[in-house]
């Protein structure tokens, strides 16, 4: 397949007006929506912004591939589009974009379609090519110059098959292979060289910057006179992996990666781990650290490496603290969802029935203390703890949530067992690194889970238990004792923290603090879930009304998608007003925190209790106040709804 083919001229901009980010990615996109080349233009810009917030696809030297891969596309297309004066697309090198690659790929795209993509990301490495780009004047003579340079490149492609299979009829060494370049599974740098690096290129969407990471390393090393073999983690799937010969030939291992890889083959050895976008930008830096051996020795047991040379760039307490947590608490969620449910549909057979009916029985063991509610904790807690420490933490970790539990430490027991577990294993391994090498098989499956069960358990049971019992005890029975107005204050709090991130720290550390308290009280009365599951129905639910009530401010594709967040609201998912949070945040995200602390304020003024943690509408009916319930939400949308639709100004028209 050519890359025109996905290229079309119908979507090209020749002459792009935007002055901004945002702006150029609606000027993109609006050129597919006319081609009919998506389906959902909110759903694919959401798409475009979550990557963008991964790393900038402005990777530099005046180029922008902002890209997605989603079922809002209808066929892969690329747009190429130009600007003149160029803007700042937050780019990698801080120089403004000129030539921008907007890469619209469906959830299913084929084999060959991703293969044509990759081979779009390497043309763009050549910055003769991009020169060439530039000093076009019509679509035909974009589409031209991109035949021109693929069939090049397959002529070349073709001639290094042929030599490559002239080499292996020769019987030529393999390890070796000279100088060969960009060829699939081959060792690009000096025959004569003895320096060798290996790496590994990905990013989220495996589109784009993988393969132009894998290009830029093969060609600096090339000019380096340094053999390196590149695996590339693309849409395809890994494609040239290394091998265990390989890896342990190599003097430095690059990971240059925005997503997870298989690391634990990569034990022992110097890791560079560095974002994918430091691969197409900082080849030569990392190549040249690689094969001096100036990189972290890796450990696959543990999780972080020891620096030995420079620093990979340090992480801050507080993001290091976040991750961990979050690693906790997203694998706790299918517990809280799949439990919450049936809890929820328990309590509605409970209504109709009684409680000894047999169903009710069989939903609330399966779902409550006994059941998945009974692991909220100790998967909270092992799971921080393998964040910190790898698998030899998670053990220890959940023995220690599994205590909090039955200590009535709660979960405040259970985060501090997790954090504990984890810097507890990190303290063995430094601790048994001095002892023979011929144990070393030991440590994971004795030594590892023995003394950090031990030594976890031991400050568990005399230390952290008895402090937070107590002070979960104090807490509950203190919230249990709120008066309303301090009650009313909480649920303003909480609400309006369910709308500040939509999904981030502030959602989160909302919905634990009224997990905490949920699994924690001794019963399910639900009354700060009400406050945070009102705040966060509010922000889909105000979106929704804004786009109906307020339609010229919006455009058609918005007042589209806006109609989809009715169900997200009623189904308390707030993360369908992100798209329009990320394109406007000062006026959406303002609004919303508004009326979500009205609505969680008004659930705490009416007492109103919701015992299940997730289900928003379809759960209302279990609340003490039902009515009252969708009241304080409906109250909050609305407010939220006005001021979003009274302060928003009308869409820009794209010319």
């Amino acid at each position: 397949m050519r890359i025109t083919d996905l290229m079309i001229q119908e979507t090209m901009i020749m002459d792009l007006q935007a002055t901004t980010k945002d702006e150029a990615i609606d000027e993109l996109i609006a050129s597919l929506n006319r081609s009919g080349r998506i389906n959902d233009p909110v759903l694919f810009k959401e798409m475009i912004y979550k990557r963008e917030a991964e790393s900038s696809t402005g990777i530099g030297g005046g180029i922008a591939m902002p890209h997605a891969k989603t079922t809002a596309v209808n066929e892969p297309t690329v747009v190429f589009a130009k600007s003149r004066k160029g803007l700042d697309f937050e780019a990698l090198d801080d120089q403004p974009a000129h030539v921008f690659f907007m890469i619209a790929a469906p959830e299913g795209a084929g084999n060959t379609h991703l293969r044509t993509l990759a081979a779009l990301s390497r043309l763009l490495i050549d910055s003769d090519f991009i020169s060439q780009l530039m000093s076009t004047d019509t679509p035909a003579e974009v589409s031209a110059l991109f035949d021109a340079k693929q069939a090049e490149a397959a002529e070349k492609e073709a001639a290094k098959e042929k030599a490559k299979a002239e080499k292996a009829a020769n019987a030529a060494s393999t390890s070796n292979t000279g100088q060969q370049q960009n060829t699939s599974g081959v060792i690009v740098g000096n025959a004569n060289s003895e320096d060798f690096v290996v790496a590994v290129t990905a990013c989220p969407t495996g589109i784009a910057h993988t393969f132009m990471a894998e290009d830029a390393l093969k060609k600096k090393a090339q000019e380096m006179g340094i053999n390196i073999r590149v695996e590339t983690n693309g849409s395809e799937g890994a494609q040239n992996v290394l091998t265990a010969d390989e890896i342990a030939r190599a003097k430095g291992v690059i990971v240059a990666a925005d997503k997870n890889v298989e690391m634990a083959r990569f034990d022992g050895k110097p890791v560079l781990q560095r974002p994918v976008s430091d691969g197409i930008r900082k080849s030569e830096e990392l190549i040249r650290k690689a094969v001096n051996g100036d990189a972290p020795i890796y450990r696959s047991q543990g999780g972080n490496a020891k620096e030995e040379g420079a620093s990979t760039g340090k992480i801050s307490v507080g993001s290091k603290i976040y991750k961990d947590l979050m690693n906790g608490i997203s694998h706790m969620l299918p517990f809280v969802v799949g439990g919450g449910i049936l809890l929820a549909i328990s309590f509605l057979f409970e209504q109709l029935a009684s409680p000894e009916n047999p169903i009710v029985q069989l939903l609330q063991t399966i779902g409550g203390g006994t059941g998945a509610f009974h692991f909220l904790i100790p998967v909270l807690a092992g799971f921080i703890a393998m964040s910190i420490g790898d698998r030899p933490a998670l053990m220890p970790g959940m023995v220690g949530g599994l205590m909090a539990v039955n200590s009535n430490a709660g979960f405040l027991g259970g985060l501090a067992a997790g954090f504990l577990a984890g810097y507890v294993v990190i303290g063995l391994r430094k601790l048994f690194k001095g002892l023979p090498k011929a144990i070393d098989g030991l440590k994971p499956i004795l030594l590892y889970p023995v003394f950090g069960l031990l030594i976890v358990g031991a400050i568990s049971f005399y230390v952290f238990d008895p402090i937070f019992g107590s002070l979960n005890t104090w807490l509950v029975d203190a919230l249990g004792n709120l008066g309303t107005g301090n009650a009313v204050l909480l649920g303003l709090l909480l609400g309006g923290m369910m709308s500040i991130d939509m999904g981030g720290p502030f959602n989160k550390a909302a919905y634990t603090f009224a997990i905490g308290v949920f699994t924690s009280s001794g019963n399910t009365d639900g009354a700060w879930m009400a406050a945070v599951m009102a705040g966060g129905m509010v922000p889909p639910l105000a979106i929704a009304l804004a786009t109906t009530f307020f339609k010229t401010k919006f455009t058609e594709q918005e007042r589209k998608s806006g109609l989809t967040n009715y169900v997200l609201g009623f189904s308390f998912i707030t993360e369908g007003a992100i798209p329009f949070a990320a394109a406007d945040p000062l006026r959406v995200l303002t609004s919303c925190i508004l009326g979500s602390a009205v609505a969680g304020g008004l659930t705490q003024l009416w007492h109103i209790n919701v015992p299940a943690p997730h289900g928003g509408i379809f759960v209302a009916a279990l609340a003490n106040h039902a009515l009252l319930f969708l009241l304080a939400v409906a109250i909050g949308s609305v407010i939220s709804g006005l001021i979003l639709g009274l302060w928003k100004k009308s869409p820009m028209i794209v010319k």
